[in-house]
């Protein structure tokens, strides 16, 4: 298997879209946290109350992920900083390898978190 190799323009800009990404998420479990507050105090029957505790532990869980992956992003924007501070000579010719861990990491994430919202919005069709 053959690693591809990018440049550390490549690089930095993946890191500021998914930067920039994480954040819209997060903004995004806020608004969904206010809703499902809402439908928590115009419904209080048990199966609401246990459908809403469902996805206050799974926008805590996502919170978290996006921690995780945000984390992991700034770590690797700061070695390229500091590689490039080391290494000031012709460091927009040097190839790195690409970070394919973490395109992999932010495919899944996207993908239970589109399932999550749409499991959400169901839910409030129909409690709202």
């Amino acid at each position: 298997m053959t690693t591809k190799m990018k440049h550390i323009d490549d690089l930095h800009f993946e890191h500021q879209l998914w930067t920039s990404e994480a954040k819209f998420y997060v903004d995004e479990l806020k608004i969904y946290q206010k809703r499902l507050a809402e439908v928590a105090i115009k419904n209080t029957s048990e199966d609401v109350r246990k459908q809403v505790e469902h996805f206050q532990n799974q926008f805590i869980i996502q919170k978290e992920q996006l921690d995780i992956l945000s984390h992991r992003v700034n770590e690797h924007e700061q070695w390229l900083a500091k590689y490039a501070k080391n290494h000031p000579v012709a460091i927009d010719h040097k190839l790195f390898p690409d970070h394919d861990s973490m395109h992999e990491k932010m495919d899944i994430f996207r993908k239970i978190y589109s399932e999550l919202k749409q499991e959400f919005n169901k839910f409030l069709s129909a409690w709202m």
